[in-house]
């Protein structure tokens, strides 16, 4: 069977994915790129070393499930940008390009470049169970980003267009920051959920800053510390980051819909992947990626592939 492989080296996780011709994912690999306990993330630089490191495990497992599924690929994808704006980089993604490029060549393949924030809206799309025909809103919340998006479908993919989101820190800056701050390693999320979660106690609701479809988040990051200093609490500080995040996230939701009554939105980036704000955010019309496709991956950049070949371009 035909498929599309995809690439995406975020400064967190080194990813690729196949998706066969039918539009099914049949692999999302992922590496993560070490961050040593106590750092709060990678320079670029360095990120870039770990994922030329990554890489070639990385495509021997891409290999091995070729031929294990015996799987044809005919046309390749890559992140190669953060944003599909003018005058998105961040040097990470050369070495998905690179690796995207490297293997096409190899097979005489077309190549074709997404944004990794497209990549994340198809992923969430695909993983949700969403059927929507016409436009929809997404929230992209992770380490690198917090933005609400109207996003509007077309033939070989998405146009979004920038519409809300935060004017300081992003939501998986100040989760890490707490995390970090408490002895969890990088990236906290996920060790943040499960603490949260498994705490039962009441947890302090301070208010949120929401102007209409924006956001502040930098206060999150103090007010987490002193409850941290006063109490010692990781259960209960953990709630109150996450339970901040959501309420934050639910105010911007409901601003939207008087603005765009009706309109079904979709949670995407690596933030949304925390069970805990998912429970808060349950609602009607509304649609979360299966955790494994909420955080990095290059499962979206295949799905996008394989959209963007079926219009019949040849690639760049």
């Amino acid at each position: 069977m035909n498929c599309f492989v995809g690439f995406d080296t975020s400064n967190y996780t080194t990813s690729a994915a196949i998706c066969d011709d039918s539009g099914r994912v049949r692999a999302n690999l992922k590496s993560p790129l070490p961050v040593a306990k106590g750092n709060r993330g990678l320079r670029q630089s360095d990120a870039l070393f770990a994922h030329t490191k990554n890489l070639p495990e990385l495509c021997d497992m891409l290999a091995a499930v070729l031929k294990e599924e015996n799987l044809t690929p005919i046309a390749v994808g890559c992140s190669a940008k953060p944003r599909d704006v003018e005058g998105s980089y961040m040097p990470c993604f050369l070495a998905g390009i690179v690796a995207a490029h490297s293997f096409a060549a190899a097979r005489g393949l077309p190549v074709f470049d997404f944004s990794h924030q497209d990549g994340h809206i198809m992923a969430a799309y695909y993983s949700s169970g969403a059927e929507i025909e016409g436009d929809f809103a997404a929230f992209h919340v992770s380490g690198g980003t917090t933005e609400l998006l109207y996003v509007r479908q077309n033939a070989i993919g998405f146009s979004p267009e920038l519409i809300g989101g935060t004017n300081d820190l992003n939501a998986g800056q100040a989760v890490d920051r707490v995390g970090v701050m408490m002895d969890m390693r990088f990236p906290a999320g996920p060790e943040l959920d499960r603490t949260a979660l498994e705490y039962s106690g009441k947890v302090p609701k301070p208010a949120v800053s929401v102007d209409g479809l924006y956001c502040n988040l930098s206060g999150l990051e103090n007010i987490a510390a002193r409850e941290w200093h006063d109490t010692r609490d990781k259960g209960l500080v953990s709630a109150l980051t996450l339970d901040f995040v959501a309420r934050t996230i639910t105010r911007m939701t409901y601003n939207l819909r008087k603005e765009y009554p009706g309109i079904p939105v979709i949670y995407a980036g690596g933030v949304m992947s925390s069970i805990y704000i998912k429970e808060k955010l349950k609602g009607e019309n509304v649609f979360f990626a299966e955790p494994r496709f909420s955080a990095d991956n290059a499962a979206g950049v295949s799905l996008l592939c394989r959209r963007r070949f079926g219009e019949g371009s040849d690639g760049k």
